[in-house]
């Protein structure tokens, strides 16, 4: 048997931790799998994805800059990759490259891990209508959550995201949070405001209710100025980190023919990744 192979694609993608997280799940199981990171230009992505078959991969991972074009270019997408209009996993079936999209799986289920029935808690509010923005709607819709604000200092992309998800979905401008924080029970920021080197606060917590869960998907910092805020507010707070566990998962189980575990000890080896570097 031929050692099976999988990758992660971006550029620049020196950064990812998907080796890390995937070399951890080969070696617990003891597969004969390679996972590797390639860093690829936008120029050459498309013939990239063409070469996988030949090269012997099974599939891999998408990451910025290419997640829009990878949507574009498989044969066939999942329900979730359609909903964001974007890739972030890449899989071969029968010679046919399919595409899909985990990263609203991961962002729920890290809040499975750590706010068990978070989808039931009311209103949410999403800050940033970027990409990220669109996998946390797509969650958020298919969890049942009814009432869902999202929030942006460029009214008209956050009325895009609205009009795309339909029912259910509104858009604000940046002056609304206050107001819309009142009655919500979910606050998640997906906007770059509080990363290493940006560390104004995305919303204030303090004008969330007692039960509000708050969440980031940025985990670098793992304890961000959003959360730290939440925190001493007496909130349920939950960092982003096991978003990029949980949605390598349904990857590794394609590529390697296991379904693996977010255990706390994977989380513990990204954790000190992090904190060396």
């Amino acid at each position: 048997m031929a050692e099976k192979k999988a990758f992660v694609t971006g550029h620049p993608i020196a950064h990812s931790r998907s080796p890390k997280i995937h070399g951890y799940w080969l070696a617990k199981y003891g597969i004969d799998g390679s996972y590797r990171a390639i860093d690829v230009a936008p120029e050459d992505f498309a013939a990239f994805l063409k070469s996988l078959g030949a090269n012997n991969y099974r599939g891999g991972n998408v990451t910025i800059p290419h997640k829009e074009a990878a949507f574009a270019l498989v044969e066939r997408r999942d329900e979730a990759a359609e909903a964001i209009g974007a890739v972030n996993t890449l899989w071969l079936e029968d010679g046919v490259l399919w595409g899909g999209n985990t990263d609203g799986l991961g962002f729920a289920g890290n809040l499975d891990d750590y706010a068990p029935g978070w989808a039931g808690n009311g209103p949410a509010v999403v800050l940033g209508a970027g990409g990220a923005s669109r996998a946390v709607i797509q969650a958020l819709k298919a969890r049942g959550v009814k009432d869902i604000r999202i929030v942006n200092r460029t009214l008209a992309r956050a009325e895009e995201l609205s009009d795309r998800f339909g029912a259910g979905v509104s858009a604000h401008g940046a002056g609304a949070v206050g107001e819309l924080l009142s009655d919500a029970g979910l606050l998640v920021n997906t906007t770059a405001l509080g990363m290493h080197g940006n560390e104004t606060l995305a919303a204030d917590p303090a004008g969330l209710p007692d039960h509000a869960i708050v969440t980031d998907i940025v985990y670098v910092p793992l304890e961000t100025p959003l959360l730290a805020a939440a925190r001493a507010r007496g909130l349920k707070t939950v960092d982003g980190l096991g978003m990029l566990l949980h949605q390598a998962v349904p990857g590794f189980e394609r590529w390697f023919g296991k379904r693996p575990e977010v255990t706390p000890e994977l989380r513990r080896m990204i954790v000190a990744d992090i904190e060396a570097h």
